[in-house]
């Protein structure tokens, strides 16, 4: 049984920034990318970030420049660090393991406002 933790999410004020992490725990074998999506009230889910197996990173446009996807497979472990947010990063966020099968975080918030 899989279980993912995602903390790091919250309430912020336009330009300020916010580090979310996903742990999990139990055995996924063969990891291939570990990412994030995110999903606006109203909207569909949208791919966020990705990082595979080689380190090579991919951005949505959106967030280019501005997030940084990292990952600790030792740790079981993908984070997201989120700079110079704006109300267009809110939405749920939700971290993603591409494996022989997928699992999907339960989501954690992320709220940008004055």
């Amino acid at each position: 049984q899989v279980q993912f933790v995602e903390s790091g999410g919250g309430l912020v004020q336009p330009g300020g920034s916010l580090r979310l992490s996903c742990v999990f725990s139990g055995s996924i074998a063969n990891i291939y990318v570990m990412g994030w999506f995110r999903q606006a009230l109203g909207k569909q889910r949208e791919l966020v970030a990705v990082v595979n197996n080689f380190g090579l990173k991919n951005y949505a446009d959106a967030v280019k420049g501005r997030f940084t996807i990292s990952r600790d497979g030792a740790k079981n472990t993908v984070a997201l660090q989120m700079n110079s947010l704006n109300t267009e990063d809110t939405a749920v966020y939700y971290c993603k393991i591409w494996s022989r099968s997928d699992y999907w975080g339960q989501g954690i918030q992320v709220t940008v406002s004055s």
